[in-house]
């Protein structure tokens, strides 16, 4: 099964930077991502055994506890694997350094329980939206480094599975399985 673990950012930083982006949308560009789907992975595991899920969430609500809450803010932007290549259009968090040691917990506490997650370097972001094919993306990027969002606290992240659409064209649908409160 498809599982990642997340901060999921609350509705009011959501409907800011949808706002923000709304009138942008018209022009060419990505495959937007559903702004309900918003979230910034700290662990993905795209083939997890089903037995591991209760285990996965103990290991992760251990590890998320001995982290604190963290201030975050969504800013700026950048492009996987780059700018003049661009498949992947994101929005980037401001987490004074408080994600990547939480990351590196919640990643291991996936590969301890038998859901190794996958993905290079960690990146605080926002998937914004993917393009069909390789793109500069330059433009983009000069519009996103002037959006700076709301400020919030995250206190806890989310085990969520993802389901994959059955049909071309649609989405892929988001099921929170476990809320796990930050303590430190």
């Amino acid at each position: 099964m498809r599982v990642f673990v997340a901060v999921l950012p609350p509705a009011e930083v959501v409907l800011d930077l949808d706002d923000f982006l709304e009138p942008r949308r018209d022009t060419e560009g990505p495959r937007w991502s559903a702004p309900e789907q918003w979230h910034v992975t700290l662990a993905f595991a795209e083939a997890a055994p089903e037995r591991v899920v209760e285990p996965l969430i103990e290991a992760v609500s251990e590890a998320a506890a001995r982290h604190p809450a963290a201030a975050l803010a969504v800013a700026g932007g950048g492009c996987f694997p780059d700018v003049s290549r661009a498949r992947v259009l994101w929005a980037g968090v401001d987490d004074g350094g408080a994600l990547p040691p939480l990351a590196r917990a919640v990643r291991s506490a996936c590969a301890v329980v038998g859901a190794a997650p996958e993905g290079g370097p960690f990146v605080p972001h926002v998937t914004l939206g993917r393009f069909a094919r390789p793109v500069d993306a330059t433009r983009w990027l000069r519009v996103l480094e002037t959006y700076r969002g709301p400020r919030w606290v995250a206190d806890e992240v989310a085990v969520v599975q993802s389901h994959l659409p059955r049909e071309r064209g649609h989405r892929p649908r988001h099921e929170v399985l476990a809320r796990c409160p930050l303590g430190g």
